[in-house]
């Protein structure tokens, strides 16, 4: 095992890794930007060092100064957590030439899989099913126009390099598609330094499923199930659950080993998840790989009572899976809601700022991952969620009902949070009765959600 490993991430995914560590006796070293400095994991990892201002482009995705500070501390692994340099084979790579082992996928089976249009090419020559759409990346506008007319409209236009939404646009006719073409590629340009899209059917009111697979060096793969990610808006997830109450059992057997078919295909090792479209006749549609722990990890921690940050730590390391696909149970019900520092009343607008008071729920069956603190002053420059909010019961209802407990509970002043649009999304009846899918949101909420003067308080 590790003696000592870097951790190249914040907030509370950092602290979730610190954790890890020190339960498997491995030293943690936590880099961090002049914006972190109070941040609280900071007290938990053995050594601390600083890498830059705030801008996270001199610092979190500083690569010759995470390099640094990993040579200096003289560690032999880097965790990058999710975000930031999680999914970036150039990273991986200068890892692996300087001797420094990364905690995630080979380079070049990350730039396989994260290149959407290779990753589709990927998925058809194993046999996976892929939403219909172009051969590979769109060259021209003709090319646009002939591939939608052969698939149908509406079509949408995606960024091969794209990710939260970025780079895409739903199109239903040739004056839209033409139009989404030419923004869909300037934004992917904009944002991923890369500006080649690829076309693929729109499939109408989908469910958001994906899968979680673990694999080892020596090329065993398990999946551990799916988790159901259909509540979320404009492509970021607000609520995670597991197992999806989509499925059926032999669903559910074909969808999870159409992700290990696709692990396997990718040369995949670590942790990582294939995600699905789920239409409304029950058939499934690979849209990409995560090559990357994900957010929404812990609701399958819960379920399988695999924890998967000393699994990734473990199988970086060099062990061998210590189950097997048999010994994988899913138990229960879990609920995962993200809980930012966003005004839902104000289209989501960021609230960073003083938390003047912190007090999170608890009871059984309740779990919160957080690096915030009564005191702690939320940075502006990084992403709005500041934990996650937990629930595994005996079932989905039992689940509900604690969520809705706990979010009543949980005591944040100061900042604007999601927790009033999460207590109504879970108390509405088609979210009750599993009737939702991922416009749920935007359908019922809107862009400006109606709150009651109460929850504005």
């Amino acid at each position: 095992m590790f003696r000592r490993v870097l951790v190249a991430n914040r907030g509370e995914i950092a602290q979730r890794i610190i954790r890890a560590c020190r339960e498997l006796g491995i030293e943690t070293v936590a880099v961090y930007s002049e914006a972190d400095a109070d941040a609280i994991y900071l007290r938990q990892a053995d050594e601390t060092i600083c890498i830059g201002p705030a801008a996270s482009a001199r610092s979190y995705l500083d690569v010759p100064s995470i390099i640094s500070a990993a040579e200096i501390a003289d560690v032999e692994a880097i965790h990058p957590g999710y975000g930031f340099l999680a999914e970036n084979a150039h990273f991986a790579a200068v890892c692996q030439s300087c001797k420094i082992e990364f905690i995630g996928p080979s380079p070049e089976t990350i730039a396989a899989v994260g290149n959407k249009a290779q990753a589709r090419a990927i998925a058809i020559a194993a046999g996976v099913p892929v939403v219909p759409g172009s051969d590979g990346t769109i060259p021209d506008e003709e090319t646009a126009l002939r591939v939608a007319q052969e698939i149908g409209y509406p079509v949408m236009v995606k960024a091969s390099s794209g990710g939260g939404g970025r780079g895409m646009r739903i199109a239903s006719n040739e004056p839209s598609l033409l139009n989404g073409l030419h923004s869909a590629k300037a934004e992917a340009l904009a944002a991923f330094g890369d500006d080649t899209v690829y076309l693929e059917k729109f499939v109408e009111h989908p469910r958001h499923i994906e899968v979680q697979i673990l694999g080892d060096k020596e090329g065993k793969i398990v999946s551990l199930g799916e988790r159901d990610c259909s509540i979320q808006r404009r492509h970021q997830k607000l609520i995670e659950e597991a197992p999806s109450p989509a499925l059926t059992s032999e669903m559910r057997a074909r969808i999870c080993a159409a992700a290990v078919k696709m692990a396997e295909a990718s040369n995949y090792h670590n942790a990582g998840t294939v995600e699905f479209l789920l239409d409304q006749n029950g058939d499934f549609f690979f849209i990409e790989v995560n090559a990357r722990i994900q957010v929404e990890h812990t609701v399958t921690e819960l379920v399988t009572g695999i924890d998967l940050i000393k699994e990734q730590l473990r199988i970086a390391a060099g062990y061998p899976l210590r189950f097997t696909q048999d010994e994988v149970v899913v138990r229960g019900h879990a609920i995962e809601c993200r809980i930012n520092a966003e005004d839902p009343a104000r289209d989501f607008q960021p609230s960073p700022g003083l938390v003047e008071a912190f007090v999170p729920p608890g009871g059984p069956g309740v779990r919160v991952d957080s690096h915030c603190y009564s005191g702690y002053r939320i940075p502006p420059n990084y992403d709005s969620m500041i934990g996650k909010l937990l629930v595994h019961r005996g079932s989905r209802e039992e689940a509900i009902r604690t969520m809705l407990r706990a979010l009543d509970e949980f005591v944040i002043e100061g900042p604007k949070t999601t927790i009033p649009i999460l207590r109504d999304i879970l108390d509405h009846s088609d979210f009750k009765t599993s009737v939702h899918d991922t416009g749920f949101v935007e359908r019922y909420f809107g862009a400006h959600p109606a709150i009651s003067p109460r929850e504005l308080g």
